[in-house]
């Protein structure tokens, strides 16, 4: 587990220099280490930044996503790689949801939204809620599946992560957020997962469905 530092002033601002300069570098293991004093702060810094700089790595992901919500990712990845033909365009969208959580979850643990942003990780919590039983609900209920819904509220949460982010990371994390939300609210994409006559789909939902259950049960979700 990284080493979370105290949140302090100039703590405050190391965290997200570092948090805004960690898009501009290189994910390379081969990386030059900047030379710093050794210190708990630094020394927390430099853990969090190795982890980021390999955060497609499964075993990585699984320090700061728990094992439900890593199956549900899983499950998304099977998706969307069946619906692009491309594993690559799969794992990129699973990279950016990984990096994006990582990333919340540091300035999060670090204490270092404000009284709004608090807020808007409020509203978010509720939107994406809702989002998820909607999910449930179009995949247990016939005749209930909207999918204009469905990218409603994705641009709503997308909405929300945006101004949450606004004042402490760089302009590639939104980006980075954009190509997140804007594939999940795809129409066609959304068709294609509640395609009733697709088995494997339906498969695949199934399990999603259950996992996102499970979740809300436990104040997760």
């Amino acid at each position: 587990m990284p080493t979370i530092i105290n949140s302090t002033e100039g703590t405050n601002k190391m965290v997200e220099k570092y948090l805004q300069e960690i898009d501009d570098e290189e994910d390379s293991a081969d990386e030059e280490e900047t030379t710093v004093n050794t210190s708990a702060q630094s020394l927390g810094l430099r853990a969090q930044k190795k982890l980021l700089g390999k955060i497609s790595s499964k075993s990585v992901a699984k320090i700061f996503i728990d094992e439900t919500s890593s199956r549900v990712l899983d499950n998304l990845h099977k998706l969307t790689r069946a619906y692009s033909d491309s594993k690559k365009e799969a794992d990129k969208l699973l990279k950016s949801i990984i990096k994006t959580i990582v990333k919340l979850g540091i300035l999060y643990k670090n204490d270092l939204f404000n009284e709004y942003e608090s807020k808007c990780i409020d509203e978010f919590h509720n939107r994406f809620h809702s989002l998820a039983k909607a999910v449930v609900t179009f995949y247990e209920v016939d005749f209930t599946y909207d999918r204009v819904f469905l990218a409603r509220m994705c641009k709503e949460c997308q909405d929300l992560v945006h101004k949450i982010i606004s004042t402490h990371l760089s302009q590639k994390s939104h980006i980075r957020i954009d190509y997140i939300f804007n594939t999940l609210s795809n129409l066609q994409f959304i068709d294609y997962v509640f395609n009733s006559n697709s088995t494997l789909n339906r498969a695949i939902v199934k399990d999603i469905v259950q996992d996102m259950n499970r979740l809300m049960d436990s104040g997760l979700l």
